[in-house]
């Protein structure tokens, strides 16, 4: 859906279901010299059950590695890796535009336990 879109095709309640959105802890920030737009690659951990997951991000403008280290972030963990330049995205970490329409990360405004589904 691009952003010009006001709403997206209708789905089903068991359509969401099929979205697994969890909360996890940045344990690690690096620098992506490689990737086409400025970006980050982040290291985060879901706790026992998923584990530590990677994900490319591009949420330079907003977040800062110092920032971002142990900061709880929302992500979905049940796409397909994808391959980005040199780096394998194991997980999609989620975020919305800011008025400049550069990424602001989705948080939860509170500590809650790593491995949390969105429901």
């Amino acid at each position: 859906m691009d952003q010009a879109s006001t709403t997206a095709t209708p789905i089903t309640f068991d359509d969401f279901l099929k979205v697994d959105i969890r909360v996890g802890r940045i344990v690690a920030v690096e620098a992506f010299p490689q990737a086409r737009k400025p970006a980050f690659k982040l290291t985060i951990d879901f706790g026992p059950e998923i584990g530590t997951k990677r994900s490319s991000a591009q949420i330079t403008v907003n977040h800062s590695p110092e920032d971002l280290v142990g900061a709880l972030v929302m992500a979905v963990v049940n796409f397909p890796p994808r391959q980005i330049g040199p780096f394998m995205s194991e997980v999609l970490t989620l975020g919305v535009p800011d008025a400049n329409g550069d990424v602001m990360l989705i948080r939860p405004d509170r500590d809650v336990p790593v491995g949390g589904r969105l429901y």
